[in-house]
């Protein structure tokens, strides 16, 4: 008789504390313990919970956007930093995977910060992290852009897990380039104020890549936000789900601060791949197929002078990118890595993800 991994998936849905990285990471630090005690696998939390959803990015007529903009920015979260090593040390104390939504501010400029998906193993090391790709409207004027550098599916011992921010999944090509890397468990990451649309774009995911899915929804209402900012709060309840692979609600609505759990095993996942699996047997990669550029955006391509006769040669796309690691690993030395400890930062600039 075949035996299959089965797990414990979990949706923590609580408010930060808004424009408070240090209290917001302490208050992520006790959920992901009690996550573990109600016998979590894999934790979730939802976009950019730590600090928190820029509730007031709309609000720009307001003489306080500007004051909240800064300070917002001021509490954002550099990787690595003491506060991811606060949540790596959480995650290994508690013995669970922990996937959370955090405000990243990039180290070279201090000024552009991103809407990420930060993925931590249970042994306390980041797995990788996803810079959400296009922010929805206002969200435009606070966050920057990201790219496919952590578009990727992560090996646990128990499932390949995968996230992405809230309306990512309604651009579809994302998802697809993460069911073609066979994701089992999928995080969808929402601030919660659409419970509707994450449910109906989660369920889809959930059908279309024969994978669980855990929706995390944020929760952001006035009593949340510090009295200073209260005029531009909005009302956001979370409506945290968990989906079967078949598209099936198996927990929640979640309401109020609470954790949302649900089992899961990979035999549910085998048998709905069986039946439609959208970038293997239910592909026709002769007909469709989707490009994906893996390189990071270049601001400044520099140049140099190195066969001494006074001309400027252009450096290598190749080059310019390993430059570019080079900068950031020493700067932000981060690695990426899966549960086999292999290292999953590729120098691919350019990848063919087959299928329909």
């Amino acid at each position: 008789m075949t035996s299959y991994a089965e797990f414990t998936l979990a949706a923590i849905q609580a408010a930060p504390v808004y424009f408070d990285r240090d209290a917001s990471t302490e208050k992520a630090c006790g959920l992901i313990d009690d996550a573990a005690r109600q016998g979590a696998t894999l934790a979730a939390f939802g976009e950019t919970w730590l600090p928190g959803y820029p509730f007031f990015a709309g609000g720009m007529s307001s003489p306080l956007w500007a004051e909240a903009a800064a300070e917002y920015i001021a509490n954002a979260v550099e990787i690595p930093s003491p506060t991811t090593d606060k949540l790596c040390a959480a995650a290994r104390k508690a013995g669970i995977d922990v996937v959370i939504g955090i405000v990243e501010r990039e180290p070279r400029t201090s000024g552009t910060v991103y809407c990420t998906l930060l993925f931590i193993g249970r042994e306390g090391v980041i797995l990788g992290r996803h810079r959400k790709l296009k922010p929805t409207t206002a969200e435009r004027i606070i966050w920057g852009e990201g790219d496919a550098l952590g578009l990727r599916v992560h090996q646990r011992p128990y499932a390949r897990i995968s996230g992405l921010n809230c309306w990512e999944h309604n651009m579809v090509l994302p998802g697809y380039v993460l069911m073609d890397g066979g994701t089992q468990i999928h995080v969808g990451a929402w601030p919660g104020g659409n419970p509707s649309r994450q449910l109906v774009l989660s369920q889809a995911f959930a059908s279309q890549g024969a994978c669980y899915v855990i929706v995390a929804g944020g929760l952001g209402q006035p009593e949340h936000v510090p009295e200073r900012y209260r005029e531009l709060a909005a009302d956001w309840a979370g409506d945290s789900y968990i989906i079967d692979p078949w598209g099936n609600v198996v927990a929640g609505p979640a309401q109020g601060e609470t954790i949302l759990t649900a089992t899961g095993s990979l035999e549910t996942v085998y048998t709905a791949k069986a039946v439609c699996d959208v970038a293997g047997h239910y592909s026709r990669p002769d007909i469709l197929q989707l490009h994906m550029n893996r390189r990071a955006a270049e601001r400044v391509i520099e140049s140099s002078q190195s066969n001494g006769s006074g001309l400027s040669q252009k450096i290598s796309a190749h080059s310019q990118q390993k430059l570019s690691d080079s900068y950031d690993a020493n700067l932000s030395p981060i690695e990426y890595r899966d549960g086999k400890g292999e290292n999953l930062r590729e120098e691919q600039s350019h990848a063919i993800i087959q299928g329909c």
